[in-house]
């Protein structure tokens, strides 16, 4: 008889033993490097621009620079020693990378132990071409949600508190001035979130604008919903230049899924230049926002209408329905359709395998199946290739009718259309691990594939916001279970400072209008901050 040893130390478990090892051995040579005023000026300048312009002056270089983020380039200063001119627009710019983009010679693990000491062979089709214009990949960085290989990833300001997910150590490398521009892909708000909570700006364009060839990624395959690559920034500057630099950089003839779509200079410039029709949607219909977010997004409004910009009411018709698809399998296509109690953060739409890939992911390594994953891959059996048909019919129907709303909804001053939409980005501010459970207000852009882009706006205040004693709050009525557990959230005090932001939207595939409408906005807030 063959007696079991419990005491063995299971497989993953030597996996983040060896990981965190070589993450020591990494860091090391660093933790004794004595900040100067060199490394300060450095980490202070918020711009892409501001920086590049900086290096190819020499005033910075390259090895200053990636010095005061982490490490050493002097390959990049040797070119520009010799040759007097950057390598190319983000010559010694910093950037990291969410853990899911292939970088050669290191692992993309998206948390997972079985991806772990499976080096890439080559870069992804972004990072080769960001490496192509001068940039300097400093780290990659761990999805917040806890993972057995890392660990959970906590908020610079609040370690109980989470940082926003899935691009969420992006978002807490960025807020502590660890890199200058982070990378992380969008599915359902993925780097709009830590943008959000970590007090960011961050940009999700449409689908095919650009490169995602070389992104692994959890349901890889799946088409329904397209996950898409985006950059989280320090200013909205930096969002700007390294998306425009990417576009610029003709993504398409490495990509076969990029559109041949050039940067289009005019429409970012002209609407810059005119009034602006925007369209104000506060309430999602579905889920509440809590008094500070509601605030904000309220001021933001009210300083564009004082700018002489028109602002109109924006009805959540088609947000439920769009909802629905995603969380729904064909049974709930008609009805009676699922109730609002059964909507959370992760949708069927997305596990219509019935969670085999996760699963598969997963067991590769011998993970645990930690309890919110065991939610989603035990959520509902596999569809059939007809049901899933239906879906996407279903999808599709529901894209032309919001599309058919934008053109509906007119101003009824100029009788103009809506440019933009102004929207919170989330119900609250960042809060404790594990208690998101709504992120209607950015998924269901995904669904539409729209464009958009997060700017931080304001601080949760307790001295200013609604105490959650105050009647307004304790007597509201919640009108579901996600309701009801978003509002349980509400905690000035315990919220006190945490980032606010607002989610501007356009169309499809409208990166240079949404780009170019938010240097207005942007503009408008320090006017009237000044």
């Amino acid at each position: 008889m063959i007696e079991r040893d419990d005491t063995k130390e299971p497989s993953w478990q030597k996996t983040k033993s060896k990981k965190a090892a070589l993450q020591a051995e990494a860091i090391r040579p660093f933790l004794d490097q004595q900040p100067n005023a060199v490394h300060d000026a450095i980490t202070a300048i918020l711009d892409v621009e501001e920086l590049a312009s900086r290096i190819a002056r020499q005033e910075f270089t390259a090895h200053d620079v990636v010095l005061a983020y982490i490490r050493n380039a002097h390959t990049l200063d040797a070119h520009l020693a010799n040759h007097s001119i950057p390598l190319g627009p983000l010559h010694g710019i910093p950037i990291t990378l969410k853990d899911q983009f292939d970088a050669q010679g290191a692992d993309t693990t998206l948390g997972y132990s079985g991806r772990a000491f499976k080096p890439a062979e080559g870069d992804a089709v972004l990072v080769e071409m960001l490496k192509g214009m001068g940039a300097v990949v400093l780290a990659k960085t761990n999805l917040p949600q806890k993972n057995p290989l890392w660990g959970l990833t906590t908020h610079p300001l609040k370690p109980e508190f989470t940082p926003g997910g899935s691009t969420g150590g992006e978002g807490a490398l960025l807020a502590l001035q660890g890199s200058l521009v982070g990378w992380g892909t969008d599915i359902g708000g993925s780097v709009r979130i830590p943008a959000h909570m970590c007090g960011l700006y961050g940009f999700k364009p449409s689908s095919g604008r650009l490169p995602y060839y070389g992104v692994p990624v959890s349901t890889e395959g799946q088409e329904h919903v397209p996950s898409v690559v985006g950059p989280l920034a320090r200013s909205l500057a930096s969002v700007h230049i390294v998306t425009r630099a990417v576009i610029d950089a003709k993504p398409w003839e490495l990509d076969p899924k990029v559109l041949p779509l050039p940067w289009r200079e005019d429409v970012y410039k002209v609407v810059q230049s005119r009034r602006l029709v925007i369209g104000l949607l506060i309430d999602d219909g579905v889920v509440k926002v809590h008094p500070p977010v509601e605030r904000v997004v309220r001021e933001v409004a009210a300083k564009l209408r004082e700018a002489g910009h028109e602002v109109i009411d924006w009805d959540p018709s088609g947000h439920e329905e769009c909802i629905r698809i995603m969380v729904s399998q064909t049974h709930a296509l008609s009805p009676p359709y699922l109730p609002l109690t059964a909507f959370s953060s992760q949708d069927q739409y997305y596990t219509a395998d019935g969670g085999e890939d996760i699963t598969r992911d997963v067991s590769a390594g011998g993970d645990p199946f930690l309890p919110h994953v065991s939610a989603l891959v035990n959520r509902a059996p596999a569809i059939s290739v007809y049901q899933y048909w239906q879906l996407n019919r279903a999808k599709v129907a529901a894209q032309r009718a919001y599309l058919d709303k934008w053109r509906r909804i007119r101003s009824p001053t100029s009788g103009r259309e809506v440019d933009v939409l102004l929207t919170p980005t989330m119900p609250h501010s960042a809060v404790p691990h594990r208690a998101c459970r709504w992120v209607g207000y950015t998924k269901v852009w995904n669904f539409l594939d729209y464009t958009a882009c997060v700017l931080p706006v304001g601080r949760v205040d307790r001295a200013v916001d609604l105490a959650k004693a105050d009647v307004r709050v304790a007597d509201y009525e919640p009108r579901s279970e996600v309701d009801r557990w978003n509002w349980s959230l509400y905690d000035p005090d315990g919220m006190d400072g945490m980032p606010l932001s607002v989610q501007l939207l356009g169309q499809r595939l409208e990166e240079e209008k949404v780009l170019g409408i938010a240097q207005v906005v942007e503009r408008v807030l320090l006017t009237s901050s000044s």
